[in-house]
């Protein structure tokens, strides 16, 4: 049995995995955390294999009982308490792996209050983070490799921390194809988000605070399982949309677009 600390956003987590190959995709994929602040982790998961199937499609059971939630897919299987700060995974494969880890954040962060994981892209320049989201095949993970040298914070799932004077984004291990950024730094204030469309020509079109608000509404990861967990979802979401201003960007398939955000 092989135990783990890593940092996810502010938050430390133990794992805790006897399976050689699941860790070693950890250690690959994950920070090691300090030392220092590991004696007190937020939360502990337990990680097992041997799983289900492959991935079959995002559908998500979410089972609730008295003092548990179980989200079950296809290829992994999240047993937690209902603060999540701790919970057994049982997962397929190294997708499985890292969409239960997800899941598992995700819910922890928005029961918490703390923020959002956001379907998005993000990029750090000058000392601030920019967020690029939009539909899929928007171009998200394209912008961000436009975008290079810049740091990149995201290129699929954004950690985002939400407070009533100030968004952060954090520097996040969800990756899809691109690798945390060696040295960048591990958290940046939002300047601003910038929904995708690619186009002939580089334009912005600056968008309303309700309108922005149903844009995002659908970028959000969440397994929801309770009414009370929706109206934290909107309440962290409306706190984004006053924080930060939010347009759609047409863009060319080069760098120029930066010239119009930074």
């Amino acid at each position: 049995m092989e135990l783990f600390y890593t940092q996810i956003g502010e938050h430390i987590i133990h794992l805790i995995c006897q399976s050689e190959a699941l860790m070693g995709i950890m250690h690959k994929n994950f920070p090691a955390a300090d030392p220092i602040v590991s004696s007190k982790p937020d939360l502990i998961i337990y990680i097992k294999e041997g799983y289900g199937i492959p991935f079959v499609d995002y559908y998500v059971e979410i089972t609730k009982e008295v003092d548990s939630v179980s989200f079950r897919r296809a290829d992994y299987l999240i047993e937690t308490e209902l603060d999540y700060r701790y919970a057994v995974i049982s997962v397929n494969n190294e997708l499985a792996l890292k969409h239960a880890l997800m899941n598992m954040y995700s819910s922890y962060v928005v029961h918490h209050k703390w923020g959002l994981l956001i379907h998005s892209s993000c990029v750090m320049d000058k000392g601030r983070a920019y967020l690029f989201a939009g539909h899929s095949g928007a171009g998200k993970s394209t912008a961000a490799k436009l975008s290079m040298p810049r740091n990149l914070l995201s290129d699929e799932a954004t950690v985002v921390k939400i407070t009533p004077d100030k968004v952060t984004i954090f520097n996040s291990p969800f990756r899809s194809e691109l690798d945390r950024t060696t040295g960048a730094e591990e958290n940046s204030p939002l300047a601003g988000i910038y929904l995708l469309n690619q186009a002939a020509d580089n334009h912005i079109v600056p968008l309303s605070k309700s309108s922005g608000f149903l844009h995002l509404m659908d970028k959000v990861f969440y397994w929801s399982h309770s009414p009370e967990e929706i109206r934290d979802i909107l309440q962290l979401l409306q706190q984004l949309v006053n924080s930060v201003s939010i347009c759609e960007l047409h863009f060319q398939k080069n760098d120029t677009f930066w010239e119009l955000i930074s």
